[in-house]
Parts: structure tokens; sequence; C-alpha cells
């Protein structure tokens, strides 16, 4: 049985907030205007694995999912864009970073 692809709009709106992450990233430590290889990669994954997560448009921060769906090497390589990243996002796209902020007592239902 072939699962169905999420695509609503917050899974949407995450694929395009990881990929400017990512694109912060490359550009800042690898020098890139475009993503090179490497990002490229870790770009693909992290779009293939919210298109796939169980939870679609109900899903929390992947770091508080109780169902870690990426591989170990690729969860720390996102980390480390992540922690590198937001504070960036903060200069580069404050609406998208102000909208990421996890709100406390919002919960997956």
């Amino acid at each position: 049985m072939k699962r169905q692809l999420n695509d609503g709009p917050k899974i949407r709106r995450e694929k395009e907030i990881v990929a400017k992450m990512i694109g912060i990233y490359c550009k800042k430590k690898h020098h890139q205007k475009a993503l090179c290889e490497e990002c490229q990669d870790l770009n693909d994954y992290a779009t293939n694995r919210l298109s796939l997560c169980p939870f679609g448009e109900e899903k929390t921060a992947c770091a508080k999912c109780s169902i870690h769906c990426y591989k170990l090497d690729y969860r720390q390589r996102i980390k480390s864009v992540m922690r590198f990243s937001g504070p960036w996002m903060l200069l580069y796209h404050p609406i998208e970073s102000i909208r990421h902020i996890p709100i406390p007592g919002k919960l997956r239902k």
C-alpha cells in the first residue's frame, strides 16, 4: 500500500522554511549562491520526510515529535543547520521566523 503524500498548507510552509534555513546555512558556511550538493541532498531528504510525515497537517516540530523519522546522520545535519540559521532567519525572513516559533500550550490534537 502506497502512503499518501502530504501537501497541505502547513507541510508546504514547513518545506519552505527548511529550504530557507538550508539556503542561509549553505550561503554562509559553504559560500555558495545556489545550494551545494551536500545541502541540496539535505533539502531533498527533509522535503521527502515532510511529505511522508504520518501526522500530516497535525504535526508538531520535528524535534518534539514522538517518531524520529530522520536517519541519525541527517538528523545531526539538520540540527546543525537549524542551530546556525535560526538567528539569521530573524534578519532574512522575519515573518517566517515569527510564525515558526512554537507557542507554549499549543499541542498536537
